[in-house]
């Protein structure tokens, strides 16, 4: 398929482009290449003939529609946001144009597109919209986020995103437009932006400095490696119906606390380790306002739906991830002071 993918540099982006150009499927990244998105998080495939990149902001309606003119795309994967937390409070404006705006310019260059699209390939044309499980607010202990849950954002970020869930399902319902929505837990692998929880905790530890956790770090989080997140991506593409919402999860709950003493403790394990033990590094910080307690997602629907399950046990995804990262501290190097220092 010929697969236009925004914000293909990011973390959750590029592993999708990855995965996909690697089967050979023609992928044009559109990125505007802001402080996360790195070209060199593509690398591997940034040679291949059917790998192609625009840099370009996806409030540019001009340059989007030209994209679609060019390239035609069969579906369009939509990841292309600001998702930081952290600096959504700083700054929310920045949230709001990104991913409300430039969610709406997006829609209206696919309804364009889809619109001039006869017969086989206007039915198979798919726009995905890639969301969060931060859009429904927090859960009390024993529940889980379901497509039906009602929409309860707590964040500017997490706002900015139930805007752009909101219009592309409006999209749908107005115009007919075949539109996806999935919505994630929280994501962990190689690529992550060091300024999220996990590549945080392990950067930090590894620099016998202080880790960072807010409140009493009982927050709860669902993690997903990001690998199982794209596969269901792709499955939502090739499988789900328009019109849909899919929640996607490893039923991966852990309190943060724990999270950070599990990391702690296999860095003790490793011979790299200079600051044993690490869970004496741990810092409780002031909490984030608006700081939801606990996420938790029931993928039921996209396991049922999609034929999808995750494949990578937290275990054998976390050892992967804390390996990468001590195995590439060129790429680390290369990001280092983009970086905007949350705490988890």
């Amino acid at each position: 398929m010929r697969v236009l993918v925004t914000g293909g540099c990011g973390f959750i982006g590029s592993a999708l482009v990855r995965r996909l150009a690697g089967e050979g499927h023609e992928v044009l990244n559109i990125d505007a290449l802001t402080y996360a998105g790195l070209p060199e998080n593509v690398a591997s495939v940034a040679g291949r003939p059917n790998y192609r990149f625009l840099k370009a902001d996806i409030c540019d309606a001009s340059a989007i529609q030209a994209a679609f003119n060019d390239f035609a795309p069969e579906a369009v994967m939509h990841l292309a946001a600001e998702s930081h937390v952290d600096r959504s409070i700083d700054g929310p404006a920045e949230f709001i144009r990104t991913n409300v705006t430039g969610t709406g310019v997006m829609l209206e260059a696919a309804l364009a597109h889809w619109r001039g699209l006869k017969g086989a390939a206007g039915d198979g044309f798919r726009f995905l919209h890639v969301s969060t499980d931060e859009v429904y607010g927090s859960l009390p202990d024993g529940a889980c986020f379901t497509e039906q849950s009602p929409y309860q954002p707590n964040s500017p970020y997490s706002a900015s995103k139930a805007g752009s869930d909101h219009l592309v399902r409006a999209f749908g319902e107005t115009y007919g437009l075949p539109v996806l929505v999935t919505n994630c837990g929280n994501n962990y692998g190689p690529y992550q932006f060091p300024e999220k929880l996990i590549p945080v905790i392990i950067m930090n530890a590894l620099a016998g400095k202080p880790l960072p956790i807010y409140g009493e770090g009982v927050n709860v989080r669902d993690w997903i490696h990001v690998d199982d997140h794209v596969a269901a991506l792709w499955r939502a593409v090739e499988a789900g119906r328009p019109g849909e919402t899919y929640l996607i999860g490893s039923r991966g709950e852990q309190r943060n606390i724990d999270l950070v003493r599990g990391i702690c403790a296999r860095l003790d394990a490793l011979p790299e380790a200079s600051h044993a033990p690490h869970t004496d590094l741990i810092t409780f910080v002031k909490d984030r306002p608006g700081h939801d307690a606990r996420y938790a997602i029931d993928p039921g629907k996209a396991e049922a739906e999609l034929g999808w399950r995750p494949a990578i046990s937290f275990d054998d995804g976390i050892d992967q991830t804390i390996r990468w990262y001590l195995d590439n501290r060129d790429w680390i190097d290369a990001v280092h002071d983009r970086r905007r220092l949350g705490a988890a």
